[in-house]
Formats: C-alpha cells, sequence, structure tokens
C-alpha cells in the first residue's frame, strides 16, 4: 500500500514579512538565473524577462534597501542579456548613498554598467565621488575612482581632479594605482589638466609597486604624448634602471609570466623610452646599452619574448641609435621571418617594410627569407612579402629579385597580378642594366598576366620600343612569335599588333639584332624573314579569335591600314582592303567608322603615305602608375583606352603624353599665348600652339587633308576669338605700339647650297642660347621638322626654361616637350617642332617668347624669326 499524501505544513506566520504584498515568483538572483536557463524558446525567455522587470519596477516604489539590493543585482543580469534596465538608474545612486559597503559596491557597479558620459542623470553622481573619494575606507576611496576612471565627463573631470591629484600621492599603493588610472581618464577628457598631474606622476615613476608603476608609466606616456617628452626626459635614467632590474631579476612567482618578470610593465617601459629617445641624442645614448641587452637576453622560444624582442625592435629603429644597435634589430626581424607562428611572420615583414627606408642593406641580408615567404600558404603573408620585395629592388639586385617575382608570377592569385605587373615594370623601368633587358623583362609580363597590365605599363613599353631602334626588329620578331603561340593575353595582343603594324616591314627583312649589354641576354640574335603571308594570316586569325574584344579589333584595322604602306605584293595588299570592307557594315560604331576611313584612305594614294607613315618618337619619360589597387584591367571601359588608339593613329603627337595634361594647364598656356598677341583675347584657333598639351590629333590628321582645323573650346567655355586683329602676323593692320611691342623678324642668313642643314641662332641672351635647325620632311614637302637646342654661353645653369612659338593663322604647329627645362653648363637640351605651310613655298615664320631663370633673377623674352626661304621652295 502507499503511503497516505500528508498536508503541507502552515506557513509560519513570521515568513509573511518577508515578503512584499505582490506576488513574486523569483525572489533572488540565484532562481531568476535558474528559471531563465529553464526557458526553452526566446518567445518564453522573453515573456518571463518583462514579468520579472514589471516586478522589480513595482518594488523600487518600496523603501526597502534589502529589497533594493537584490533587485539592482537582477537587474544587472537582465541587462547583460541585453534587455532594457535603465529604469534602474536612479535606485543605483541611492545605493551608492548607501552607508554600506555592499550596497555602493553594487550601486557603482550598477552606474558603471547603465550610465555613460553622456546622460545627465551622470551629474548627480558628482557629489558622490566626491564625498567617497574623500572616504577614511581604502576600498570606498578605490570604487570611486575606479567608477570615475569608466565613465567620467569632461565637467566631471574638472571638478574632481583636485581629489584625484591627492590621490595620487595617497600612501596606499592600491589607491595610487587607482588613481592613476583616474587621472589617465581625466586627461582623456581635458588634456589642459596635464600640468595638475605633472610631479605627481613622476613620483609614481620612483614606486617599487609594480602596479603603481605599470599605471604610473601610462599615465606619463600619455602626457608625454600630449606635451611633448622634453619635461620627462630627466627620468630616462631611472626607467632604465627599471628595466634592468626586470631583465636581470631572479625568478619572482607574484610577477613570472613563461619565465620572463612581467613582461607587461618591460613592454610599457620600452614605448616610454621610445617616445623620450626620439630625436634626443642623449637620451639614446642612454639608452643604447640597456636595449642591447634586452634584445640579447631576452627568450625567444614563447610568445611572452617575441612580444618584448618586437618592442626592443620598435624602440631601437624609432630613437637616434647606433648603426650596430639599428642592425641588431633588423636581424631580430629576420629571425622572426623564421618563426612557424604566422603572426609573428606577418609583424616582422611589417616591420622590415617600415625600416627598409632606414637600412636597406640591414634587410637586404634578409632577402631570401623575405623571397620564400611568398610560397607562404597565408594569403596575407604572400602579400606582404610581395610589397617588401617591391621594395628591396635596386641596381644591383634587379636581375634576381625580378627573377623571382616572375617566376612568383606565374602562379600568383589573380588579385595579385594587377599590383604585380605595375610593380615589375615600374622597376624594370627604372633599374634596368639595359634596354634588352628591359624590354624582354615587359614581354614576360606580357605573356605571362597579359589580362592584368595597366594601360600606363602598355603606353610606357610602346614609347620604349620607338626609342630603341636597334632592337625594334628584335622586339617586333619576339611579339610575332609570341602571338603565334598564344593570343589570349589581351596586353601581349595590344602590344604585338602595335608594333607589327608599326615596323611590319621589319619582320620582312629579318636579320641579326646585336644587344646592348655584354651579359649573354644581350648578344646577337638572328631573325628568320616573315613573308607577308604569315603576318595577315596571324593578324586575320586574331580578328576571329574567341579572346579578341572590340579594343583589340580597332587596334588590328589600324595596323592593317599602316600595313598597306609596308607590304608590296598585290595579293596581300587586296586581302587588306577585303579585311577592312569586311566590318563597313559593323555593330561597332568605332569599328564601322574606322574601317569606312581606313578603306577610303587607301584608295588616296597621293596621301596615304604621308598618313600612314611611322610615327616619330614621342617623349620617353617615367610613367604614371598611379595606385596598383585599381582593378580594372587593360581594354576595360575607360577612356584610358582612346590615348592608346590615338598612339596608333595620330601621327605626330605624344597621345597618352597629352591626357595627363590638367586642364588647367591649358587655360594657362592658352593665357600666355594670348599675351604674346599684345590683347587679352585668346589666339585665333589656327594661329599658335603652345605646348603638347595644346596639340589636337583631329587637327593634325585632319591638316594633312587640307581641311580646316578644330580647335577645342578654352578652359572658361568662351569662344575663341576670331578677330583679324589678332592675327600674328597681320603687318597691314598693325599699329604702332603693337610693332613697338613685337620687334622685326630676325633675318636668318642662308645656308649654303652644298651643305646640310645649318643650325641658326634664334636667341642669345643672358648666357643662354637657341638655334634652331630645320629639314624638310620627305614625305610631304608641305612639312618642315625642326630642332630647337639649348645650351648654357655663361657656364652657370639656366633653370626653369619655358619655349613658346606661335606661327601665321595660314600654317599648323606642333611642338614635343622639352627634354628637360634645366640647361646645364657643357650640356645641350632639345625639343622639336613641326610646321605645316599652307601653300607651296611659303616661308617658315615663328613669334617665340622664352622664360627661363638665370642667375638667380626671371627673364622673359620675346623675339620673331624667319627661316631662309630656300627651305620649302622648290616641288
Amino acid at each position: 500500500m502507499c503511503a497516505p499524501l500528508l498536508d503541507p505544513p502552515p506557513l509560519h506566520p513570521t515568513a509573511l514579512t518577508r515578503v512584499p504584498r505582490f506576488h513574486r515568483n523569483y525572489y533572488n538572483l540565484k532562481s531568476l538565473i535558474k528559471a531563465i536557463r529553464a526557458t526553452k524558446t526566446i518567445a518564453d525567455e522573453r515573456a518571463l524577462i518583462v514579468k520579472e522587470s514589471a516586478a522589480i519596477r513595482t518594488s523600487f516604489k518600496e523603501e526597502d534597501s534589502f529589497t533594493r539590493h537584490h533587485n539592482i543585482a537582477k537587474l544587472l543580469y537582465i541587462h547583460m542579456l541585453g534587455y532594457p534596465a535603465h529604469f534602474g538608474q536612479i535606485e543605483c545612486l541611492k545605493l551608492v548613498a548607501s552607508p554600506r559597503f555592499t550596497d555602493k559596491r553594487l550601486g557603482y557597479l550598477g552606474i558603471m554598467l547603465l550610465l555613460d558620459e553622456n546622460q545627465e542623470v551622470l551629474t548627480l553622481v558628482t557629489n558622490s565621488l566626491k564625498n567617497d573619494m574623500n572616504h577614511s575606507s581604502a576600498s570606498t576611496v578605490s570604487l570611486a575612482l575606479a567608477t570615475f576612471a569608466n565613465i567620467a565627463s569632461e565637467e566631471m573631470s574638472r571638478d574632481l581632479v583636485t581629489e584625484i591629484e591627492r590621490c595620487l600621492g595617497s600612501g596606499n599603493a592600491y589607491i595610487r594605482k587607482k588613481a592613476a588610472l583616474a587621472a589617465l581618464r581625466s586627461l582623456y577628457k581635458v588634456p589642459d589638466l596635464v600640468e595638475h598631474f605633472e610631479g605627481r606622476a613622476m613620483s609614481l615613476l620612483s614606486d617599487r609597486n609594480h602596479g603603481v608603476l605599470l599605471t604610473g608609466v601610462t599615465l606619463v606616456t600619455e602626457m608625454v604624448r600630449l606635451v611633448g617628452g622634453e619635461p620627462f626626459r630627466k627620468a630616462v635614467p631611472l626607467l632604465v634602471r627599471h628595466l634592468k632590474a626586470l631583465v636581470t631579476t631572479n625568478y619572482s612567482p607574484e610577477h613570472d609570466v613563461s619565465g620572463i618578470t612581467d613582461p607587461f610593465l618591460q613592454v610599457k617601459v620600452l614605448r616610454l623610452l621610445r617616445m623620450l629617445g626620439k630625436g634626443d641624442v642623449e637620451a639614446s645614448e642612454a639608452m643604447n646599452d640597456i636595449l642591447a641587452q634586452v634584445a640579447t637576453n631576452t627568450e625567444s622560444a614563447k610568445n611572452v619574448g617575441n612580444s618584448i624582442l618586437y618592442e626592443t625592435v620598435l624602440t631601437i629603429l624609432e630613437i637616434e641609435a647606433e648603426s650596430g644597435l639599428r642592425v641588431m634589430a633588423i636581424n631580430i626581424l629576420g629571425k622572426f621571418l623564421g618563426n612557424r607562428d604566422n603572426n609573428i611572420r606577418y609583424v616582422a615583414l611589417n616591420t622590415l617594410l617600415k625600416v627598409v627606408s632606414m637600412d636597406t642593406n640591414a634587410v637586404q641580408r634578409h632577402r631570401a627569407i623575405i623571397l620564400d615567404c611568398l610560397r607562404d600558404g597565408d594569403i596575407s603573408i604572400r602579400r606582404r612579402a610581395l610589397e617588401l620585395s617591391y621594395a628591396l629592388i635596386n641596381e644591383s639586385n634587379v636581375r634576381v629579385l625580378t627573377r623571382e617575382l616572375l617566376a612568383f608570377l606565374e602562379v600568383a592569385d589573380n588579385e595579385f597580378k594587377l599590383g604585380m605587373t605595375t610593380q615589375v615594370c615600374a622597376a624594370a623601368e627604372r633599374f634596368a642594366p639595359n634596354r634588352r633587358w628591359h624590354i624582354d623583362t615587359v614581354l614576360r609580363v606580357l605573356k605571362l598576366a597579359g589580362n592584368y597590365v595597366r594601360e600606363e605599363v602598355l603606353a610606357s613599353f610602346i614609347r620604349l620600343v620607338t626609342h630603341t631602334p636597334d632592337l625594334q626588329s628584335y622586339t617586333v620578331y619576339k611579339l610575332y612569335t609570341a602571338l603565334r603561340a598564344d593570343v589570349s593575353q589581351e596586353a601581349l595582343t595590344l602590344a604585338g599588333v602595335w608594333t607589327i603594324g608599326e615596323y611590319g616591314d621589319v619582320l620582312l627583312q629579318g636579320g641579326t639584332t646585336v644587344g646592348t649589354g655584354e651579359d649573354e641576354e644581350s648578344q646577337s640574335t638572328t631573325n628568320e624573314a616573315v613573308s607577308e603571308k604569315d603576318v595577315l594570316d596571324l593578324l586575320e586569325r586574331i580578328l576571329v579569335s574567341p579572346y579578341t574584344n572590340t579594343t583589340i579589333r580597332q587596334f588590328v584595322l589600324t595596323a592593317l591600314a599602316k600595313l598597306s604602306t609596308r607590304f608590296s605584293q598585290a595579293e596581300q595588299l587586296a586581302r587588306i582592303s577585303k579585311a577592312m570592307h569586311g566590318f563597313d557594315s559593323s555593330v561597332e560604331l568605332e569599328l564601322q567608322q574606322r574601317a569606312i576611313e581606313f578603306g577610303k584612305l587607301l584608295t588616296l594614294d597621293s596621301i596615304r603615305g604621308g598618313v600612314l607613315e611611322r610615327m616619330p618618337p614621342p617623349e620617353i619619360k617615367a610613367t604614371v602608375m598611379g595606385t596598383v589597387s585599381e582593378k580594372r584591367p587593360v581594354g576595360s571601359l575607360r577612356r584610358d583606352k582612346d590615348a592608346l588608339l590615338d598612339l596608333m593613329g595620330d601621327e605626330g603627337g605624344d597621345a597618352p603624353a597629352a591626357t595627363a595634361v590638367p586642364a588647367a594647364s591649358q587655360q594657362s598656356t592658352q593665357d600666355l599665348l594670348a599675351d604674346i598677341f599684345g590683347s587679352g583675347d585668346a589666339p585665333a584657333p589656327a594661329a599658335a600652339a603652345a605646348a603638347p598639351a595644346q596639340s589636337n590629333p583631329v587637327n593634325d590628321i585632319m591638316s594633312l587633308f587640307g581641311s580646316t582645323s578644330i580647335s577645342p573650346q578654352p578652359t572658361g567655355g568662351s569662344a575663341v576669338s576670331s578677330n583679324p586683329s589678332a592675327d600674328l602676323f597681320s603687318s597691314l593692320s598693325a599699329t604702332s605700339s603693337a610693332a613697338a611691342a613685337s620687334p622685326a623678324p630676325t633675318p636668318a642668313p642662308a645656308a649654303p647650297a652644298s651643305s646640310g642643314p645649318q643650325p641658326l641662332e634664334a636667341y642669345n641672351r643672358n648666357g643662354l642660347r637657341i638655334t634652331l635647325t630645320a629639314v624638310r620632311d620627305s614625305n610631304n614637302r608641305n612639312v618642315a621638322n625642326i630642332l630647337a637646342k639649348f645650351t648654357s654661353t655663361s657656364g652657370a645653369p639656366i633653370s626653369g626654361v619655358n619655349f613658346q612659338a606661335a606661327v601665321p593663322k595660314t600654317q599648323k604647329l606642333q611642338m614635343l616637350a622639352m627634354s628637360t627645362p634645366d640647361v646645364q653648363p657643357g650640356a645641350t637640351e632639345t625639343q622639336q617642332l613641326r610646321v605645316m605651310v599652307g601653300a607651296a613655298g611659303a616661308a617658315v615664320r615663328l613669334r617665340l617668347r622664352i622664360a627661363y631663370s638665370a642667375g638667380g633673377e626671371q627673364h622673359q623674352d620675346q623675339t620673331d624669326f624667319a627661316f631662309p626661304a630656300e627651305l620649302m621652295a622648290g616641288p
């Protein structure tokens, strides 16, 4: 039989006095936590929290300190779960006002959790903090200081600065430590309070308690950051003694971490020494010995020691340390590279990247292990090693490092390739031992990652080829061979098509190319002759290739048009014409326009040779690489590609260089030319050309057909003046004042008929001599090619030379940039001009404006110059 159920005993009457009048299921914190953990769903938990929060709000109406303590404890737990608990802020203030320590502790904890410096309720806490900072109990004072250090506002910091300063001088080490943290909070909020803590902070650096010393060093570090290290440099010997004691002390169980005494304090001291020794030789000398001792005696087997070594390295590299100490620091970073921990290796690579400019030779010793990091499995390690490899390239190791980088380029992730191609080509451009090696390197890049090459790199390569006539046969043959093997790399295809179109006749000749260097890469190379049929077969294969886009087809059409003047077989010329007409109805407007225009041009034998002749070598200059993080490869929808297309079609200018000239520069050039005419109006559209930026490729091509030039509008937006009085050589309508401002043309003596082109002196003043040598163009008898030479006759350098020219409105002028605007004694600088006269036999006349600096003085002159009439005479 089962035992009968017993009735529960009656509730004791005194127990009713401990339970509030409302019903509450969970009285203390422990039972509330157990109930919350027992809920099965988020909805059940939320319902329970809402019910308990309502009960807590109702309970706050009763002035029972015992109940308030338990309710605040539960409320803080509810707050940590993420539920609203702001209604308990005032109750926390009531607990702080309680005389019992347990209530104060919970009340301050609630204030730190439920309040921040932006709430108005915080102003009510200031008085309680002030009273408790003056309390006789050290525990109560520490509570107030800890609360202040967590939530103090700017106003509170100003109100309690006196109490904190007094606590910094307390005899209790625990209070001094808490006061230092409170002072640090005050400085964060009100930096002007630094003078209140300067004396007390210095005394903290002499404390023997590690906790006080740690907070004191932190406080001084912040003060040095605010006011500089000058007032605190006298503490360097004291800090050195502390660091030496930490390094040489015996085992201390209280402060030992993995066999190292108080590594946290050592790191803080090293950081403060780094700030105090920066820029001060005397302070740096005082800490050299201890830094060397720390670097040699610290065990690097564990991460604790590595952290100290890393801070030591940073300190050595930051202060005015001896060269031997710097080498030791870089060697420590080299050891880090051999660590198995990827975090340590990453830190070492990142630090070496920052210090490579300080001591490149010391970093070069670790080049092998840096290159090994390129094969690391961690992509962050590979990226940092790659950036460091770029920084290590110089004249002596460019071959080795480039070879390693190209080997890595074959297996690199696609996100690395754009940056790698840019950096490798930039390094080759800067440090190439000879031009053949430079060309071979860029060709290798184009083969490996031609789809990740920027337009600037491609334009720089084209300039290099045009300026290296002795290697043009070698380059064209290499590109032709590479395209026969692979047409999937866009930049390789663009470069190959351009060079084949420009120098296709070289392929037909074959022959031997002799290198320009002394190494094995620069020896002679024999190229077999290629037939016209093979060249056209390749271009037609490119046109139908699935890798070919619109940009490549534009290049191919231009190359075919140029090859029509290089090839002589009628069959192949017919193939070129057929290929052109195949795009007459293309849906791509650019292709259709090019095909129709080139097709019409092929029928005009009288002008085809002049339009499609080899373009003159453009100005060679350092490539503007931009940022390598840009993720737009060649041929994407960028307007930069138009510059390269113009480079193929423009017969007389450096199109890519012109695109880099800002509009402000063009406007200022027009203003200067307006001064030449003696009026505020801009020059007539066909009257002047002042700089390469003013050259318009459309005008240049249209002028060869004899049509009127198309002049762009000025930057300001107003129309260009066409007043006849603005004509440079309108002598019939010129006024006397204009004649006074513009001297008569300088007569130029005629050169002997039997001699070659003779230089004619156009200007010779203030130590600067300018001569002009003109040659009539063999392909276009109405064009004169002029070479301006600048020399210094005074034996002193001439700097900032700005050479400008204008021609009559019936003539056209193109100018390339000057080789360099600074003319050194004994050197000759050049600038090329190209003038097309309107009528056969017309004299070439120039108005010149020269600005330069000589002997520390600025000069600006204007003169007229006319070439002999015999220059353009004859058929």
